[in-house]
């Protein structure tokens, strides 16, 4: 990751843009009453000024340009940038970038909600190829005490709009998020939502601690046994044409790489073995998992 601006911390990217030149467009999240996220909640939401950003684009020296070949545009949510200010800046990334290949972007359901099938298509024809989507969950329950903002069957609406545009998605859902009560819902909803979607990624995070202590007030924390088992079930039931599955983040246990439909028995077959592997060690299989980020 690139770093040549004063951002405004905390900054927070995918990991597959660890290389790439993180522009602060927006600061904070639009949509930032999520009650598991802890990631903006110290953040007043704003659009940055267009002439700060192209400033900063510009301050590049020119020595560098040319290793610059993908840009991540930050924060939380930066695609609710007003339209004509976002193809601005796609612009003056693409003029002062000579090998730039693409730029990717954090989407809520907000954002899309503020951009037609159109706007979305001139967007991907300035170099915008990939958008980062939190499902969290494919369960209406599960996203309504969570506070998403927004039930599941709009939220692929969203998506399929996204891509009739020809941008990529890549979704991500968070094992844990309903507890123990609703795992089975949870997980079977998440994986019908991605087989109907059938983004080009799609990643499994785990609930941990961060900054939201008050979410985990009342809910059931499972253990890494049932996690796992969580997990189990969302590869068995997933059904996607073509997807990346990636399970790396930091917060996960138990990481899986593999391309459905392509791996898909293998991808099963590689859950199946870590919980039998898992329960010959039960105090482990039974502890609640105590990953944490105290600090950003």
């Amino acid at each position: 990751m690139y770093y040549f601006f004063d951002y405004e911390e905390p900054v927070f990217r995918p990991p597959s843009e660890a290389r790439s030149l993180i522009l602060q467009a927006t600061v904070g999240c639009s949509q930032n009453d999520c009650t598991f996220c802890g990631m903006y909640k110290m953040k007043s939401f704003r659009c940055r000024p267009l002439d700060e950003l192209v400033a900063d684009i510009e301050s590049i020296p020119p020595t560098h340009r040319e290793y610059v070949q993908r840009v991540f545009l930050a924060d939380g949510d930066a695609l609710v940038y007003p339209q004509k200010g976002l193809v601005a800046i796609l612009e003056t990334l693409a003029d002062t970038f000579p090998n730039l290949t693409r730029v990717g972007i954090y989407a809520s359901p907000n954002s899309l909600k503020t951009k037609s099938v159109e706007e979305l298509t001139q967007l991907r024809q300035r170099k915008l190829r990939i958008l980062y989507f939190g499902l969290e969950s494919g369960d209406d329950v599960t996203l309504e005490k969570i506070k998403k903002g927004c039930d599941a069957a709009t939220m692929l609406e969203l998506c399929h709009k996204a891509q009739s545009a020809g941008l990529k998605l890549s979704a991500t859902a968070i094992l844990g998020l309903a507890g123990r009560e609703r795992s089975d819902e949870h997980a079977l909803a998440t994986a019908e939502w991605i087989s109907d979607l059938s983004p080009a990624y799609f990643s499994l995070l785990t609930l941990f601690p961060r900054h939201n202590e008050d979410f985990f007030v009342g809910l059931s924390r499972q253990s890494r046994g049932e996690l796992l088992q969580e997990a189990l079930t969302v590869v068995q039931h997933l059904d996607p044409q073509r997807t990346i599955l990636r399970s790396n983040h930091a917060s996960n246990f138990l990481n899986l790489a593999g391309s459905y439909p392509k791996d898909r028995e293998r991808l099963i077959a590689d859950v199946e073995q870590a919980i039998e592997l898992a329960r010959r060690h039960p105090e482990w299989y039974h502890e609640i998992p105590d990953y944490s980020e105290a600090h950003y």
